[in-house]
Formats: C-alpha cells, structure tokens, sequence
C-alpha cells in the first residue's frame, strides 16, 4: 500500500545513466529499507537520450509504493530537475543525490540524523575526492572565490549530497527565479546549517556531464545570481582606470610644455591601450551576464515542462512551472 506522507524523499536527477542505474537501484533500496521509516524515492528523467526512462520505468514498476518517476520533455539542467522533484516531494526530510554513485547512498542516514539533531540544511564536502588533481585545484579556487563574492559559507558547491528541512523546501518552491543554484539558495534562507563530510567514490560507469567548461558557466550564473559584486568590481575598476588616464594624460600635456612634443613609447601606448581595450570588453560582458538574467526573468518562461509523472496520485500542479 502506498504511503501518502512519507518521512524522508529523496530526490534523484537523471541524465544519460543507464550504465549507473542498476548499481544506484541497487543500493538506495537497501539503505532506505534499512532506515526503517516511510520514504519515496522520485526520479526526475531530464531529457535522456540513452536507455535511462526505461530503466527508470522498469524500477518504479517494481516498486510502485515508494518510486515515482517524473519525465522532463527536454534536458532543463540537474538544479531544474531537482526543483522538480522538490515540487513533488512530500517527506519532511528532502535528501538529494545524484545518481553516477560518485557520492555513496549510505552517507544518507549520517545526514538524516544530522537534520534531526535541528540543523535546517546539512550539507556535505567530499572526502579525499576521487577526482583529477586540475579539476580539485580548480573547484579548491572556484570554491574560494564563490564564498568570497557571495558571502557564502559553503566548502563544496560541486555535491549534491544534500539535506533539507520541509520548510526551507517549501521556500525554495515558492522562489520564482527562473534559474538557481539550490544549495547557495537554500544557505541563504537556512538559520542552522551545517556541513559534515562524507566519502566519495570514483564515478565507474557511464561519463560526467559537467565540462570544465560547464562548469565555469554554472560557477559564474552562481556567483551573479547571488551577489553584485562583480558588478560593484566593474564600477570600481571604471573608476580606477578613469583616475589613472587622468593623471596620465596630465603628465603628457606638462610634458610636452616642458620637453615638446615626441614620438617616443608609442608601443608601450599601443599596450596600454589594448590592455584598457581588454578591460572595457570584460566589464561590458559581466554588465551584459546581469542584463540577460534580467532578461530570463521577464520573459517569463517555464523553468521546465513535465511530460508525465509516474506513479503520482496527485501530479504537480499542472505541466510546467514557472
């Protein structure tokens, strides 16, 4: 029989898994069934194109009273799929993961009992990572810098082995921003968070999906979705480079009345100014990142669209969501 309030959902975004999957079902039934409470797992399809809705399918139909699988009718992005599934949870606890096991299902009690000791938002840092030693020094900086222009206090923004409170979901559902990096937005509202560390496996099947390139955007959508620093840095840097050409161009003119015209330097001129040319266009692309999310939002366009809910005996409010 199904239960109709579990307490604990965990929800799980899937793209292009298939060689995962078997593994994933395999171990986050046997960890759940152990915790001995009521629990739903939700998978959200985000647009695969592999044998992923099948496989998924094939899982629920074996387990109907806990699985719930939600198909996404195009690939929306892991944050959109995750509020999706935040949308259709409806556990007081709300766990999310991914599902290439990189992050091990058995981590989930540990961060379970943490929520239950009163933190809000529990979330995690990876421990002795299984990863390339660039792509650590690299999310090492990224992580650095993020918390220095956000204001953030977050060690580890690349895990999505998370915990969240039913309140902080629900005003996590209730923001309407287009696009989002959840566990920077769920920081925001949290009173008392916490982070606890937690093994990390090497991914064995299948390929990541985040680029470094991807990677780089989503840090930078991070970093002008939650501060105006950069755009504050921008002002800033007109200013300095402003006073600079003043002082600069002060000195020329006393030193032509001093000295008389000259030809002199006029590379290191040429140099200056493509170095002054190189700032310009950087300040106009990070003024330009702020203009096309106030763009985003006023379109207002569906964050994403559900093509079907398996197993849902009441959908998610209608087909899409703004």
């Amino acid at each position: 029989m199904r239960v109709t309030i579990p307490e604990i959902s965990v929800v799980i975004p899937v793209y292009n898994e298939e060689e995962s999957l078997p593994f994933m079902f395999e171990r986050i039934f046997r960890v759940l069934d152990a915790l001995e409470n009521p629990y739903e797992i939700i998978f959200i399809n985000d647009g695969s194109r592999d044998a992923t809705l099948p496989l998924l399918l094939q899982a629920w139909k074996q387990r109907p009273d806990v699985t719930r699988v939600v198909d996404f009718n195009g690939n929306f992005g892991q944050h959109m799929a995750i509020m999706a599934g935040f949308e259709a949870a409806k556990g007081n606890i709300v766990v999310t993961l991914d599902a290439d096991l990189q992050n091990p299902p058995e981590e989930i009690p540990r961060i379970i009992r943490c929520v239950r000791d009163g933190h809000d938002v529990v979330g995690t840092v990876r421990r002795q990572r299984r990863d390339t030693f660039f792509r650590m020094a690299a999310s090492r900086v990224v992580n650095m810098l993020t918390n220095k222009i956000t204001g953030l206090s977050l060690h580890d923004y690349g895990c999505m082995l998370r915990a969240y409170r039913r309140d902080i979901v629900d005003i996590i559902n209730d923001s309407a921003e287009t696009a989002t990096f959840i566990p920077a937005l769920a920081q925001k509202f949290a009173t008392n968070p916490a982070e606890i560390d937690v093994d990390h496996e090497e991914r064995k099947q299948g390929r990541s999906k985040y680029s470094l390139l991807r990677l780089f955007r989503l840090n930078f959508d991070l970093m002008t979705g939650f501060s105006m620093a950069p755009l504050q840095a921008v002002t800033m840097i007109g200013i300095l480079i402003s006073a600079m050409s003043f002082i600069f161009a002060a000195y020329m003119f006393i030193r032509r009345l001093v000295l008389g015209p000259e030809a002199e330097g006029v590379f290191t001129l040429f140099a200056v100014l493509f170095l002054l040319m190189g700032v310009t266009v950087s300040c106009i692309g990070i003024e330009g990142e702020y203009v096309g999310r106030i763009y985003q939002e006023v379109r207002r366009r569906p964050r994403y669209v559900v093509r079907k809910i398996y197993g849902s005996d009441d959908e998610i409010s209608g087909e899409t969501s703004q």
